[in-house]
């Protein structure tokens, strides 16, 4: 990805933590291609760093890296770790 990396807060990582251990379907709003909100429906099945950049992966194999998700069960999903 071209873009760099944001952490996330830590608080929105425990929920997306929380998700994948219930293996509950949520439904995920995200920036894919060229910034365009997509939304995929799924369980996310692991959570995982490659180089310094946090990802989940999905059943479906998807894979949506942690700082490009806008939304989770309509709840905004947009704090970070970013500096103000």
């Amino acid at each position: 990805m071209s873009q760099p990396y944001h952490p996330i807060a830590c608080s929105l990582h425990d929920e997306l933590e929380a998700l994948a251990t219930l293996r509950r379907e949520c439904r995920i709003v995200f920036r894919g291609v060229d910034d365009k909100a997509e939304t995929v429906t799924d369980v996310i099945v692991d959570i995982f760093t490659r180089e310094r950049e946090e990802f989940l992966r999905l059943r479906n194999g998807t894979t949506i890296r942690l700082d490009r998700i806008t939304n989770i069960d309509d709840k905004p999903f947009d704090e970070s770790c970013r500096p103000s």
